[in-house]
């Protein structure tokens, strides 16, 4: 009957090691499936940013080549005419070079050039506006050599079909950019949906694997113990009869063996006394803490962990659950330093020898353990790093915010408030009595009411123009440009291309103004710019905005913010603004080349 029992436990341990082996089979299977598809996807979308930013690119310089030959064949320009050349012999060869590679492709950029269908017949529709602008640039680079004032009329001609040609080309190439970018997303949401399939399809390997592997097993085991203490109240029944108890107690023996043995293959597995001194040790036990031979007296804990609070803790686990067990978590300590965590279930046991033990089962989690560590680290660092973002922000935000306080008050102060109270003074010493003195003091009275009215229109227009309220953007920008340049002395200029003129929603074009004045103010404080040039296009989605300047320009990689809030915060305001708006903003800057700003905003 014991070899029966024991032949039928082997073959259900062989069934469930054959099924076990079936399941990590088809999770690797499954791992390295997802492997090549994902890899597979990732190698096709790879070049995608790239080509992106050399499509957007391809707009700044066809706009910058516009801007060059309008500079280079304007009658006030003297100086420096070689090199506004170099320049747009430089910007061409760099737009054309650009024009082949989206389409044809270019080792040296890693660019395969196999667009879809619906780029191809844009780039077809793109050509004449691409080839005209480039005859255009030609022509006019060639009669640069001959005596302005034969061709002035033939450069003219030349110009404003460059300026009507670049702005198809812009347009053209804003789809082209948008196609670009909609084939990049419909990519990624495909890989998305890869990446879904493939994870319910190892999850249902994984609870498979419970259901049909470790719950069966778990149950048997279970079964078998409760079996064995079952045999063993049988066997103290059956006292007085010697026969009976043998059997019972070589049914119990089998039994004991056929669990030790799975325990011993599968589980780690340990039997201690109540005290806490090892009674077995389970070769897998074994085989995981190198711990080969012990002695009654070696204790549990010494074998778990080398550090002496970790064995301390493990025996005031044991002694305070010796009768009602436990399940849990536990860290010890290899004896090469390593960290292990095994999550154990203590079973009160009585062995049938009048001596109570207890069975140790345990799982190895230290892999998973350390992901879970990892894990709560790095929400630690990203939630402390958001909480430090967010106070430096609003610390920045308040203080600004007390800046303009402290500046308006001064302003009012300072100016407005001595012309008032000049104004006071003046008014009490009017003697009515003198016609020529009154007519005088008159007079003045009427100066400083100007130059009051005209205090109180200056602050009012630093708060919020009368013009962003009252007519919309384009004549908001319009003031700016023009005050700005009376103030600071600076050549600043809008150019509004697309006569565009539309009113916008109140809070997109107050953030338009603040980041357009942020900006400009940057050129003006620290780019040591002379030139500023405003460029207002639109298209039927999109309204665009250009603030370039001819200043120091400056390194791109380098622009950081500061640990203490300083330096940078002008961008992160910006950033912030074009975020609330769900706009987009670039900024292009190299140095000694001057600086780009450009916001895109949805209409």
């Amino acid at each position: 009957m014991s070899t029966k029992v024991t032949s039928l436990d082997q073959n259900t341990f062989n069934k469930l090691r054959k099924l076990y082996i079936i399941a990590l089979s088809a999770i690797a299977v499954s791992v390295i499936l997802s492997q090549i598809l994902v890899r597979k996807y990732l190698r096709d979308q790879q070049d995608d940013a790239k080509i992106i930013n050399i499509a957007g690119r391809q707009r700044m310089l066809s706009q910058k080549l516009t801007k060059e030959v309008l500079l280079y064949t304007n009658a006030n320009l003297t100086t420096n005419k070689g090199e506004v050349l170099d320049n747009i012999k430089s910007t061409l060869q760099l737009w054309e070079s650009s024009h082949q590679s989206l389409q044809n492709g270019n080792d040296s950029l890693q660019i395969e050039g196999n667009n879809s269908e619906a780029i191809q017949l844009m780039f077809k529709e793109l050509q004449p506006s691409f080839t005209k602008i480039q005859t255009s640039v030609k022509n006019i680079l060639q009669e640069s050599s001959i005596d302005a004032a034969i061709f002035k009329k033939q450069i003219q001609q030349e110009t404003a079909n460059l300026r009507i040609q670049e702005q198809q080309f812009l347009t053209i190439m804003d789809r082209i950019v948008n196609q670009y970018d909609k084939e990049a997303t419909l990519k990624v949401e495909k890989l998305q949906k890869l990446e879904f399939i493939l994870l319910i399809v190892t999850l249902a390997i994984l609870l498979a694997e419970f259901l049909f592997i470790f719950w069966p097993a778990a149950k048997r085991t279970k079964q078998t113990i409760k079996n064995l203490l079952v045999s063993e109240e049988k066997a103290k029944e059956m006292a007085f009869n010697a026969d009976a108890l043998s059997q019972a107690k070589e049914k119990s023996v089998n039994q004991l063996k056929a669990l030790s043995l799975v325990m011993e293959q599968t589980l780690l597995f340990a039997r201690i006394s109540l005290d806490g001194y090892l009674i077995h040790l389970g070769n897998k036990f074994s085989s995981r803490f190198n711990y080969r031979s012990f002695s009654s007296t070696t204790k549990f804990s010494e074998v778990i962990s080398t550090d002496k609070k970790e064995q301390e803790y493990i025996e005031t686990l044991l002694a305070n659950h010796q009768n009602t067990g436990w399940q849990g978590e536990i860290k010890g300590t290899l004896a090469n330093g390593e960290a292990i965590w095994l999550e154990m279930s203590i079973i009160p046991y009585h062995s049938g020898e009048q001596k109570d033990e207890l069975l140790l089962i345990c799982f190895d989690i230290t892999e998973r353990k350390k992901a879970q560590l990892q894990i709560e680290r790095l929400t630690k660092e990203r939630f402390e790093a958001k909480i430090d973002q967010q106070k430096t922000l609003s610390a920045k935000i308040i203080e600004n915010q007390e800046q303009e306080q402290n500046r308006i008050a001064k302003d009012i102060h300072d100016g407005i408030g001595q012309m008032l109270t000049g104004l006071k003074f003046n008014i009490e010493s009017i003697d009515v009595k003198n016609t020529e003195r009154t007519a005088e003091k008159i007079e003045h009275l009427k100066e400083l009411t100007t130059n009051i009215i005209k205090g109180v229109r200056t602050a009012t227009f630093n708060l919020t123009p009368p013009e962003l309220t009252d007519h919309g953007i384009v004549p908001a920008l319009t003031k700016l440009s023009q005050e700005l340049a009376k103030f600071t002395g600076k050549n600043i200029v809008l150019f509004n291309k697309t006569e565009f003129n539309d009113r916008l929603d109140s809070l997109t074009e107050i953030n338009i103004y603040r980041i357009t004045q942020e900006a400009v103010n940057n050129a003006i404080k620290y780019a040591e710019s002379t030139h500023i040039i405003i460029t207002i296009s639109h298209s039927k989605e999109l309204l665009s905005i250009t603030i370039d300047d001819n200043g120091r320009g400056f390194d791109t990689n380098k622009l950081k913010p500061r640990e203490n809030g300083e330096g940078g915060m002008g961008l992160t305001f910006m950033k912030e603004r074009i975020n609330y708006i769900n706009g987009r903003l670039f900024m292009s800057s190299n140095p000694g080349e001057g600086t780009r700003v450009t916001m895109n905003v949805p209409i």
